[in-house]
């Protein structure tokens, strides 16, 4: 009877490795794509104004953005969903929802505004976002991103278009980068250089603006 209920016990015990065995190893895949049906649900709605935005509730402080845990990403599921726009960059098929500030679960959606008084087409229109593991979601794709290539920014009624002149590697200290510069219409685009946790070194993007058009011309957000 006695060995029955040792063997019963290491029966359990197996399975309750094996059990969380394969929670760790799909545990990354389930986070992924959660994160992927939240930002592709948020693409689907409708900018609100900057105005209407600026009324609510969000931070601009880069040191309170947490890692990409659990408990993060349940926080975001339930977050306001409302965006301000969206980013595109074909070459490197990234298309994100765009948040006014970078909240954790902006960050975890899409990407977020850095500054408060920027505005699209205007100055140097700032936006950061999360290097994920995956390369083919949230800030992810900026890695692949070539001097050259077009970035797409939309508020829902005209579309501003820039084209990359910079991209490089700097560390966390070097914030002029999200400054305004005199005399140019800038967009640059800020993420960690890996997804490991505690990285200091960032990707900047930077692009220059062409021109804005209203958003029926373009099929780029279709």
């Amino acid at each position: 009877m006695k060995k029955k209920v040792i063997d019963s016990i290491k029966i359990f015990l197996l399975i309750l490795l094996l059990v969380i065995g394969l929670a760790l190893v799909f545990n990354e895949q389930i986070k992924d794509k959660i994160i992927d049906n939240m930002t592709h649900t948020a693409l689907k709605s409708k900018p609100q104004s900057l105005a209407k935005a600026q009324k609510k509730k969000t931070s601009f402080d880069f040191k309170k953005v947490k890692p990409v845990g659990a408990s993060e990403v349940k926080e975001a599921l339930t977050a306001d969903k409302q965006t301000i726009g969206k980013l595109a960059i074909p070459a490197v098929k990234l298309k994100l929802p765009v948040f006014y500030g970078i909240r954790n679960e902006n960050l975890l959606r899409g990407t977020g505004t850095m500054k408060k008084e920027e505005k699209m087409g205007q100055g140097n229109y700032a936006l950061a976002g999360h290097h994920m593991s995956n390369p083919n979601i949230l800030f992810s794709p900026l890695a692949k991103v070539k001097k050259g290539n077009m970035i797409y920014l939309t508020n829902g009624k005209r579309v501003y278009e820039y084209r990359v002149t910079d991209k490089r590697v700097v560390d966390a200290y070097q914030v002029q980068w999200i400054e305004d510069v005199p005399g140019e219409k800038l967009i640059t685009l800020v993420t960690c250089l890996t997804a490991k946790t505690g990285e200091n070194n960032r990707i900047i993007v930077r692009g220059e603006l062409l021109k804005n058009v209203p958003l029926k011309e373009t099929k780029v957000f279709r």
